[in-house]
């Protein structure tokens, strides 16, 4: 029977789910938004928030402690040198699960989940190359930067002009 067994099992052995969780919340730490089904994002959620939480108290004991459950060096001195440090002040809820719809072959329902923090650093990236640049050409690019410019002095003169008379 199942009483007590609330957490999702995600049809795999306790090691197989440990190992995969693990791998999943370094490529959180490392990428800051990974792609993946709603339940193996909840499943992560609950891994990998207690985790951010102790990084907060950077002692020896709590790299060991997260070093334990991620087993990788360089997520641990990413979660404790940079995310830690932009999440000092958050009480809580570091991750966000947005959900994409369903998977083509599988039907099953996906989702991106990323740190909190990090979303307006992306946001800010997508705006920035847009207006960057909005021609394919370089010569119609700036055909279309001097013709406003020609066009304001010949127009200038226009409007001088019957204010004269």
């Amino acid at each position: 029977m199942r009483h007590n067994k609330k957490f999702n099992h995600l049809g795999r052995t306790a090691t197989h789910r440990n190992a995969m969780l693990s791998n999943m919340a370094n490529s959180l730490i490392k990428h800051k938004r990974i792609t993946t089904t709603v339940a193996k994002a909840k499943a992560l959620k609950k891994f990998v928030e207690p985790l951010i939480t102790k990084s907060k108290n950077d002692t020896t004991n709590s790299r060991r402690v997260v070093f334990s459950y991620l087993q990788d060096k360089y997520a641990v001195t990413e979660l404790f040198k940079e995310i830690s440090v932009k999440v000092a002040d958050r009480p809580g809820g570091y991750t966000r699960i947005i959900k994409l719809g369903n998977r083509l072959g599988d039907n099953a329902e996906m989702c991106f989940i990323e740190l909190v923090d990090y979303d307006e650093n992306m946001a800010k990236d997508k705006v920035a190359k847009k207006a960057t640049r909005t021609r394919r050409s370089k010569k119609s690019a700036s055909a279309a930067t001097e013709a406003p410019v020609a066009e304001a002095t010949t127009e200038a003169p226009a409007e001088e002009a019957p204010k004269a008379e």
